[in-house]
């Protein structure tokens, strides 16, 4: 069990990769909470979790645009646990627009959610853990975090953003037991990549030299890895799971 009684939040856990990330780390021993908007299927799903891990996970209605909430989000895990030793900034949004035609509510929402809610958690978490002396937090950036895309400048600036930022937090927080990572996933088969049509679903397939999507599966098994021991030295990463996506790409 590679988290044996450790206590891990995931914001966007009622889906998705976060909802893959909940269940693994689980699997490997942790007590989970699913940090989520209260309308989606967070309740739900904890307690369909906690049914088979009794007393392990819990569902915190969360908005990460808000600091009342994350700040809560983090008081009540502690309240209910005893600690806070990973974290696991996975809440985001997408959205396409070309540059000259982005709203400016539309675009700043985007960097709220993706960018500025990853800082909101991590401030909240880093406190708690630098009062332990330990702890992990891992940031879902993206392959777009690494190179461009059209019409996706708001969701680019954000994942760049945040590979920026893990790196910062990851050299101001060495030095106090706390180790700083981000993932940057590839596109992922999730319920969002269902509503493609086989054309489009094939022609994201076709860019990843691996000859298939990654599965939310994977990216939370690299989520298990740096939130472990085992990552003990490893601080400061990007660790892309991308099939492939950006090994030809500058």
């Amino acid at each position: 069990m590679r988290l044996q009684d450790k206590v891990v939040i995931v914001t966007g856990g009622a889906s998705g990769i976060g909802l893959a990330t909940i269940e693994r780390v689980l699997e490997e021993g942790a007590f989970a909470v699913i940090g989520d908007l209260p309308s989606g299927a967070g309740e739900q799903e904890a307690e369909r979790l906690d049914k088979q891990y009794p007393g392990r996970c819990r569902f915190v209605a969360v908005d990460v645009t808000d600091t009342a909430q994350v700040d809560a989000m983090v008081k009540t895990t502690v309240d209910q646990f005893g600690s806070l030793d990973a974290v696991f900034n996975n809440a985001g949004i997408g959205g396409l627009c070309p540059a000259d035609e982005y709203p400016d509510e539309d675009f700043e929402n985007i960097i709220n959610i993706n960018l500025v809610g990853v800082f909101r958690v991590s401030r909240a978490a880093l406190r708690q853990m630098y009062s332990q002396g330990s702890g992990s937090i891992v940031n879902c950036a993206s392959i777009l975090g690494v190179f461009g895309q059209s019409d996706t400048a708001a969701y680019t600036a954000a994942k760049a953003g945040v590979v920026n930022m893990t790196r910062t937090l990851a050299l101001e927080s060495a030095k106090k037991g706390v180790r700083v990572n981000s993932i940057g996933p590839g596109y992922i088969d999730t319920p969002l990549l269902a509503q493609l049509d086989e054309e489009m679903r094939q022609g994201l397939i076709s860019l990843h030299p691996i000859g298939r999507l990654g599965k939310p599966e994977e990216i939370a098994n690299a989520f298990l890895f740096l939130a472990s021991d085992e990552a003990s030295f490893v601080t400061g990463a990007n660790l892309l799971v991308d099939g492939g996506f950006t090994a030809g790409k500058s």
